[in-house]
């Protein structure tokens, strides 16, 4: 039993709680220099294969929903859930203690005056509340006013709103969902499999003077198709301008290029559709031929010993690369100038129309709310304890009249006794000159 009550007192103290933020900035710390959510390959072209292979036993390609780093957080949340759990009583019982006059004269103070006359104006001068008369053990008269008590709950306040705000993103974190949507204007496409469907209504870039992009902006419609008639919301986002439709954020994430691709047989045309570049086409009559459009070159040209690449972003020279497969093996690759065709058999292939899609990012956070609340409750707890210090003011009277003023403030004794001093000393110099 002793065992077991050591290991909770462990678990709910502060040296477990700095010990966990130094593992979870450490995780942190990984999770960042680390790039997420590539595949073995790509770790082992990047790196090692050895090093690849550590890379996804430790589940550092995907840091932030792994299991390690949410039993972390899970620690993390408990210990300050703890805290505040067990801080609670005698919290309670301090912020009674602070509102009740001293009983005795040994009650600890900050500062002292003595010989006070008049002791209600130092409580005024002091902004301090209309005190209170009492009587102690001894039957003395008592005044005694205290303020912002709730300055004592800043710390307690503070931790909740870590709690909550940890608590937030390590729960959005775990259930975040993420899609990606790209296309060019007049395109439908599904939000992956939310049931929602995404309009391009439009997609617009903006140069500035010199030719060089300034901002890519598209207007989107989003239709929810789980409910009856299809109800639709808009909004026109761009980069660093999300907006925020049925709980989910689009971001305008980036662009690419994309090419009407007509394909005709025999001479006849049977299909026409706009391929964006690292997307494929396949054959409406022959499922087993597939076309690819690899990249798109504005202004192409070729380089010996380094291959295609374009010169600029303007259409001086445009080029289509592509590949062709049948039944899944490569009959070919090659670049195909603005104007030429592609044969295979009886099927004529050819790109045209060049224009630019865009690429949506879509994210849905259900905890965000959380974590917002926690980062406003964070915020009240440091007011509470910067601007709101818990101050005491008492006087007794003794037995030839003549009063005693205390005066306590837990945080900031130092400045509230300068301030305890002057405002009696001022006092002090009014009696005199009115005398």
């Amino acid at each position: 039993m002793s065992s077991l009550k050591r290991v909770w007192k462990f678990i709910s103290s502060m040296k477990f709680a700095i010990l966990l933020l130094a593992v979870l900035s450490l995780a942190c710390a990984a999770g960042s220099f680390v790039t997420q959510g590539q595949t073995y390959e790509w770790y082992a072209r990047q790196t090692s294969e050895r090093t690849a292979a550590l890379i996804l036993a430790l589940g550092l390609d995907d840091a932030f929903h792994s299991a390690w780093f949410l039993v972390i957080t899970g620690f993390l949340c408990l210990n300050l859930l703890l805290c505040n759990v067990l801080r609670l009583p005698p919290l309670i019982r301090r912020t009674a203690a602070a509102g009740a006059p001293p009983r005795t004269l040994n009650a600890p103070f900050d500062a002292r005056v003595d010989a006070l006359s008049d002791p209600e104006s130092l409580f005024g001068k002091l902004r301090m509340p209309a005190p209170k008369r009492s009587t102690d053990d001894m039957g003395r008269e008592v005044l005694f006013a205290s303020k912002h008590r709730a300055g004592l709950w800043g710390a307690w306040v503070c931790h909740l709103g870590i709690l909550l705000l940890i608590l937030g993103f390590a729960l959005g974190q775990a259930t975040r969902e993420q899609y990606t949507v790209y296309g060019v204007p007049g395109d439908v496409r599904p939000i992956g499999d939310t049931g929602y469907m995404l309009v391009i209504d439009d997609f617009r870039i903006g140069l500035r003077a010199d030719d060089t992009v300034e901002q890519y902006t598209a207007d989107i419609t989003v239709y929810d198709m789980n409910a009856d008639g299809a109800p639709s919301r808009s909004a026109t986002i761009s980069v660093n301008n999300p907006a925020t439709l049925y709980g989910m954020k689009f971001f305008q994430n980036s662009t690419g290029w994309a090419a009407t691709v007509r394909v005709l047989k025999s001479g006849e045309e049977i299909q026409r559709e706009v391929v964006c570049a690292g997307d494929y086409l396949t054959v409406k009559d022959n499922a087993d031929l597939v076309v690819c459009l690899n990249a798109f070159y504005p202004d192409y040209v070729f380089t010996p010993g380094v291959g295609p690449s374009t010169a600029s972003g303007k259409l001086d020279n445009p080029a289509y690369l592509y590949s062709v497969y049948y039944q899944e093996r490569m009959l070919g690759m090659n670049a195909l100038m603005e104007g030429e065709e592609l044969t295979i058999d009886d099927y004529t292939v050819t790109f045209s129309d060049p224009q630019s899609y865009t690429l949506i990012q879509v994210k849905r956070d259900r905890f965000t709310w959380l974590a917002l609340a926690g980062g406003l409750i964070v915020l009240a707890g440091l007011a509470l304890a910067l601007y709101a210090p818990t101050a005491r003011v008492w006087a007794i009277r003794d037995a030839n009249g003549a009063w005693t003023a205390f005066g306590a403030c837990p945080k900031g004794g130092a400045l509230f006794r300068e301030r305890f001093q002057r405002a009696a000393q001022a006092k002090e110099d009014t009696t005199d000159a009115s005398s």
